[in-house]
Formats: C-alpha cells, structure tokens, sequence
C-alpha cells in the first residue's frame, strides 16, 4: 500500500520544487543576461548548446503551472526569484521583474499554497560575473543588496526564504570540476566561492534578520559518499570526499569551521582572513534544506591531483541521469543533520527526485520507476521522522521537465511533461500517484 499524507505529521509540507532559470526563459520581461547564457553559448559545456532563454516558458504560463500544484494536493510551491531578473546588472532594479514575482507570490496564496522562496538558485547576473563572481568578496554584499531588496517587495507574504540553493554547485563544480557555468577548472577560484558562498548566505541572513524577516534557513546539497573497497586508502578517499561535498557546508553554518580534511587541499588558496567572517557564516539558522539524489563509491587515485578521488561506477539500478537509486542515503542525512548539526531544527527535504526518459503515448506518460521512486523516498523520511529527526516536509524535484543545466533538455526530472517545441504540459502517471496520496478526507 503506498503511502498517503496521512502517515506523516498533521502539519507536515508536500510541494514540488522549481528553479527560475530552468522554467522561466530568460528572454522576457526586461531579464538582463546571467553567467548560464555565456556558458551555454560556449562550444562543448551543454547538451546541443541549448539554453535557458525560453525555457518552459513559465513567466507567461504560471498560472497554469500553479493550477498543476493545486490539482495535486500539494500544500506548497519552492520557487527561485531570479537576481537577474529583478536586477539585470546585478544592482539596478527592473520593475518588470519585481512585478511578475509579486503576480506570482499572490498567484500561489490565491490557490492555497505556500510560497516556498529560493533567493539565489545559480543565475549570477553577468555584470557581476565580469568581476570575477563568487571570488569576487564583493557580489557577497551586492548579494545581501539582493537579498534585502526583493524581500521588501516579497517577505510579507513568503512562507519561508532560503539564501542559497546547493552551495556546493555554485562553488565546488561550477570552479573546481567545471561542470557548471562559470566553467572553471582551477583550485584557487574554487576555495574562494566556497568561502564567499557562504559569507553571501550569512551576509543575507544578517540583512534579513536586521529587517524582522522570520523562516530564513539554506538549502544544501548531500551525497552519500562510500569507499569503493574497504581499504584504508579508499576509506580516506570516501572521508575526503564527504568532507568536500558534505561537511564543508553545514560545519561552516553550525560549528563556524571547516573540516581540516577540506583545508589539507584548501588552505593555501582561501581568502585572506577568512577566519574572520566564520560568525557572519554561522549565524542561527532557522531551518534546513536536505536536497538528495544519490550515492557514489569512491576510490583513491593517487595519480590524480588534491583530493586524489575517482569514482567507481555502484551496483545499483540507475536514474537517467546515471545516478544510482540509494533511498537510505536520505533516511542517512536526514538522522545525521539531526543528531550532528541541527537538533530539533526543522529540516525539509527541499528536492529528491529522478530523471526517466519519458515519452508521450497516447496522451499519457507512464512512468512507474518514477512512481517508484518518490514512494521509497517518502518511506525513507518517515523512517528518519520515526528515528527522531524533525522533518517538516517534502518537495519533488521537479515539477516540470525543464533545462536541466549542462544536460539541456535532455534529461527529464518533471512529474509533468512539457514538449519543449509546443510547451505542452502533460502530467505523468507520477503526478497521478502523487495526486491521489496527497488527497484529503474533505
């Protein structure tokens, strides 16, 4: 039997999960262009060159997306404001911009949802990014600029607001690996915007609080990190990794440090006196966002430079995407923020979800290893819930199919199909299930 809302907590949130660059399309209402337009105009670093500039379309196509929300019993929408949209050089406000996420916040109460906001979900605005970005110290105060200015016009209204989404993204892979834009591959740039990241949510967070706006909290990216063999080298191999990708982070917020496993590698290249802005960083949070999708095995690689890590394909059934399918590494991060980092701190799982190569037949999708996916999922949050961690919701990742960054539109995450040519919106079979357990008694 699958589960229903009814075996979670009374007051506990179900939502799906958006990103504006990714749904919105960049090429309307006066939005100025960010560091995603430069990389994907940039031979080689997505998937048929495809970019964000139409995407699904959603600044003139929400109301129906909201409709999507409502129609499947959810109780909230996560979305992301677009800095910009709302400031096309990254300090200038575009009116147009402030006015279609006032339409958009009032559009969510109107149906019954919670507005769930995301102030910084990867679109550095391109006139910041020409001064370096994230290592640049100062987009962390054009930030809290940012952060304060779209909160006056919103915060009324918001249910909560995180500062950051995937901390890890914007700094580690977009800098160091070179995955995402701005598309670096050098150790210096990486060590600064994994500092300054953080100074930004701590900048905003400070700013926010200053003007008596409550539910401020993060949303931060984990990966279950296992050593391919038991050996002692891999086993070190799987602790640097977690220390990189899951530790990093939250010890900066909680504890004020970073762990000496990371700052082996980092050390040299950090900022001047970063120790200095450590209290900024770990200012009281209100909550915590957990976003998981999957685990990696990890090996020692002592050819290869600082972290010296390979990974080693797992074992298990795989998304799309080729990520392994591992619902215990949520019920893992979920038990482990509590007993760690946060305590009684409510924790939401803000996204978890699976790419599947959806097709439409009929007029329908079906796509069951989606179904099963979010159910085994759910059963790993109610057993971290049973287990004593304060988790207060759950959003799907994503609501629709969109530009899926380097991956272009190629990989589909949606629990509603969206054909990129009509920009029709079909709910999958996903969606149905999610609809049905979300259903109330009323």
């Amino acid at each position: 039997m699958p589960l229903t809302r009814f075996d979670f907590p009374s007051d506990f949130v179900f939502g799906a999960a958006t990103a504006a660059y990714q749904i919105e399309g960049s090429g309307f209402g006066g939005c100025g262009p960010c560091h995603w337009d430069t990389f994907s105009a940039t031979p080689g670093n997505v998937v048929r060159a495809e970019s964000g500039v139409r995407a699904c379309d959603h600044y003139h196509l929400w109301p129906q997306d909201l409709d999507l929300i409502k129609a499947a019993q959810m109780d909230a929408y996560r979305f992301s404001t677009s800095w910009a949209r709302v400031m096309p050089d990254g300090v200038t406000v575009n009116p147009d911009g402030m006015d279609f996420y006032d339409r958009l916040v009032d559009g969510m109460l109107a149906r019954g949802l919670k507005p769930f906001q995301t102030l910084y979900h990867w679109e550095l605005p391109s006139a910041l990014a020409d001064k370096g970005g994230w290592t640049n110290r100062d987009t962390c105060l054009r930030f809290a600029d940012f952060a304060e200015t779209i909160t006056r016009r919103l915060g009324d209204r918001v249910a909560s607001i995180a500062t950051v989404n995937e901390p890890w993204c914007v700094a580690w892979l977009s800098h160091f690996i070179g995955a995402h834009a701005p598309g670096l591959r050098d150790i210096r740039a990486a060590a600064r915007a994994m500092h300054h990241i953080l100074l930004a949510h701590g900048l905003a967070v400070e700013r926010l609080r200053g003007m008596g706006q409550p539910n401020l909290g993060i949303v931060l990216n984990f990966d279950h990190a296992e050593p391919a063999s038991p050996s002692a080298a891999d086993v070190q191999a799987a602790a640097r990794a977690d220390g990189i990708f899951n530790r990093w982070f939250i010890e900066a917020i909680t504890r004020q440090s970073y762990p000496e496993v990371v700052l082996d590698g980092l050390a040299p290249h950090m900022p001047d006196r970063w120790q200095e802005d450590m209290p900024i960083i770990g200012q009281k949070i209100d909550w915590l966002g957990v976003n998981y999708y999957t685990r990696h095995l990890h090996a020692h690689d002592p050819a290869a430079p600082w972290p010296h890590l390979r990974d080693v394909p797992g074992p298990l059934p795989k998304t799309q995407m080729g990520w392994e399918i591992y619902p215990d590494g949520l019920h893992t991060f979920l038990t482990r923020m509590a007993r760690d980092h946060v305590g009684d701190l409510p924790i939401y799982v803000t996204e978890n979800g699976m790419a599947f190569a959806d097709t439409v037949q009929d007029g329908a999708v079906t796509d069951g290893p989606r179904e099963d996916f979010v159910f085994a999922h759910l059963a790993a949050t109610k057993r971290a819930i049973a287990d004593g961690a304060n988790v207060k919701g759950f959003f799907y990742w994503s609501l629709l199919d969109n530009y899926e960054w380097a991956e272009g539109y190629e990989k589909r995450f949606g629990l509603v199909h969206v054909d990129f040519d009509s920009l029709a919106r079909t709910p999958k079979s996903s969606y149905h299930a999610v609809a049905r357990a979300l259903a109330r008694n009323d």
